[in-house]
C-alpha cells in the first residue's frame, strides 16, 4: 500500500507541474503515475506497476497529446489588419463598377472596384461585401 501512495503523490506532482509547463507532457507522466497508483491497489506487485505506467505512459504520450495539442493549441484564429476586412460589409459612396468607385468600411471611406469585369455598376447606399483587399482597393461584390 505504501507503493500506491508514493504512485499517488507522483502522479499528483507531475499533474501540478504541467501546469507551469504547458506541453502536456507532464500530465500524460501523470495520469499514467495514477493508473501506476490504481494497478498497486488491484495487484500490489511492484513490477506489474511499473509496467502498467510504462504502458500507460507510452499510450498517452503516443494518442492523447497529440490529440490535445491539435484541440488546445490551434484555437480560434483571429485576423488582424487588413485580413480583419474580409467578409464585412461595407456601404457604396460613390458608384463602384471594375475598375473604380468608393466603399465605406469598418468607419472610412476606401477606394473600391467590383469582383466582376461584366457586372452591372453598383449603386450607391448599396451594401456590399468585401471580397479582398488589393494594395489599398477593396475588392467588392453586391450583397445577393
Amino acid at each position: 500500500m505504501a507503493w500506491a501512495l508514493v504512485w499517488l503523490i507522483v502522479g499528483i506532482a507531475l499533474v501540478i507541474a504541467e501546469v507551469v509547463s504547458g506541453d502536456f507532457v507532464l500530465v500524460m507522466l501523470g495520469v499514467a503515475a495514477l493508473f501506476g497508483a490504481g494497478a498497486e491497489v488491484l495487484t500490489g506487485n511492484l513490477v506489474i506497476d511499473v509496467a502498467v505506467f510504462a504502458v500507460a505512459s507510452v499510450g498517452m504520450l503516443m494518442l492523447v497529446r497529440p490529440a490535445l495539442k491539435r484541440r488546445f493549441l490551434s484555437g480560434p484564429t483571429h485576423h488582424t489588419g487588413i485580413d480583419a476586412l474580409i467578409g464585412a460589409r461595407a456601404v457604396v459612396v460613390s458608384t463602384v463598377d471594375a475598375e473604380a468607385g468608393r466603399v465605406k468600411l469598418a468607419g472610412d471611406v476606401w477606394s473600391a472596384r467590383s469582383l466582376g469585369e461584366h457586372l452591372p455598376p453598383i449603386a450607391p447606399g448599396t451594401q456590399v461585401t468585401v471580397v479582398e483587399i488589393s494594395g489599398a482597393t477593396a475588392v467588392v461584390s453586391a450583397e445577393p
